[in-house]
C-alpha cells in the first residue's frame, strides 16, 4: 500500500520495514529476527519492495536457525544466539519496487530466520515459501486425533479439475474462513462431470471423520460432495490408476454450514492422499481431515 503525501515524524509513512540510514563505517548492515508461524522447509525466498525505490537496500542475506522447544524465546536471548543461525542464502543484489525471488537448495527444517539487509533501507514484504514439518513423533506417541490435511501439519494440495475463482490452499488453512473469497471455488460447469481436487496428507493416517464447511457460500455452494483416499509412495500426485477407495460416500450439502461426517469404520484404512469430489461445482470453505498416524 501507498499513501501519498502521508508523513510521520520519521518521515514518508511506508508500508513496510523501512531503517534509518547507515552513516557508519562500511561493511554494516541492519537486520531483524522472526519466528516462523510453522517450523518447515524454506524452498522459495520473496524479498518483495513493492513502493521502496529510490530507498530500497542494495542486497540482502538470510540466516535461519532450529530452535528446538525455543518457539517462544524472547527478544533479547535471540540477539545472543549467532552461532545458532546458518546461512540459507548469501548476499545478493535486490532491485527496488520489485519483488526479488530466489530459490533456497536445503531441505532442512527451521523455526526462525535472520533477514539482514545492506547497508540499510526498505523491505515490503517478506515471503518465506516451503513446507510445514511438524513434530510426528510427538504427534504420533500422543495417540491424538488430528487433522492429516492441515497446512500446519504439512497438507498440500497437488492437482484440483479448476481454481477459478479461489485456490484449494485456502481448504487447508488454519482457522475459519474470512469470507466467500478464503475458500477454494471453481467455475459454473456448463456441461457433464464434476469438480475435485487432490491433496497429500502431512502424515500417512488413518481417518476417522471429516469436516466439511460451506461457510458464506450460499448460492454458490455444491450440491453434494463424496471423499475418497489412497495410500501411495512418493510426494507427488498419485499417478493415473492409482487405487483410489471411498471413504465418505457422496453426500448432499446445505449452504453455509458445516457437515461432520464419519467414516464408516470399515473404510478406515491407512492413506497417503485424498480427493475431494464436488457435484458439479462450486465453494468450499475448510475441509479437515480428523484421523490418527498410522504406525
Amino acid at each position: 500500500m501507498f499513501i501519498e503525501g502521508k508523513y510521520t515524524d520519521r518521515g514518508k509513512w511506508m508500508d513496510g520495514w523501512e531503517t534509518r540510514r547507515r552513516r557508519g563505517p562500511e561493511g554494516g548492515y541492519d537486520w531483524c529476527i522472526i519466528r516462523l508461524g510453522i517450523p518447515g522447509a524454506i524452498r522459495v525466498v520473496t524479498v518483495d519492495t513493492t513502493h521502496f525505490r529510490g530507498n530500497h537496500p542494495a542486497a540482502c542475506s538470510l540466516d535461519a536457525a532450529q530452535l528446538s522447544g525455543e518457539l517462544r524465546v524472547s527478544a533479547r536471548a535471540l540477539r545472543t544466539l549467532d552461532l545458532a543461525f546458518v546461512e540459507l542464502l548469501p548476499r545478493w543484489s535486490l532491485a527496488g519496487h520489485t519483488e526479488n525471488e530466489l530459490a533456497v537448495a536445503s531441505d532442512a527444517a527451521y523455526t526462525h530466520v535472520r533477514l539482514k539487509i545492506y547497508p540499510d533501507g526498505g523491505v515490503a514484504r517478506l515471503r518465506l515459501w516451503g513446507e510445514a514439518r511438524p513434530d510426528w513423533q510427538k504427534i504420533a506417541a500422543a495417540r491424538r486425533t488430528v487433522d492429516l490435511v492441515a497446512v500446519e501439519h504439512g497438507g498440500v494440495p497437488l492437482a484440483t479439475s479448476d481454481q477459478f475463482f479461489s485456490e484449494p490452499l485456502n481448504l487447508i488453512m488454519p482457522g475459519p474462513s474470512r469470507d466467500m473469497g478464503d475458500g477454494w471455488e471453481t467455475r459454473r460447469r456448463r456441461g457433464p462431470g464434476h469438480d475435485w481436487v487432490v491433496l497429500r496428507l502431512g502424515r500417512r493416517g488413518v481417518i476417522e471423520r471429516v469436516d466439511l464447511d460451506t461457510t458464506h457460500f450460499k448460492g454458490n455452494f455444491p450440491e453434494s460432495a463424496s471423499l475418497e483416499g489412497c495410500d501411495v509412495p512418493g510426494r507427488g500426485a498419485p499417478p493415473d490408476g492409482a487405487p483410489w477407495r471411498e471413504l465418505v460416500a457422496r453426500t448432499t450439502l446445505r449452504a453455509n454450514a458445516r457437515h461432520r461426517l464419519a467414516v464408516p469404520p470399515g473404510k478406515r484404512e491407512p492413506v497417503t492422499h485424498v480427493r475431494l469430489n464436488i457435484f458439479p461445482d462450486g465453494g468450499v470453505a475448510r475441509l479437515r481431515v480428523w484421523g490418527k498416524v498410522a504406525t
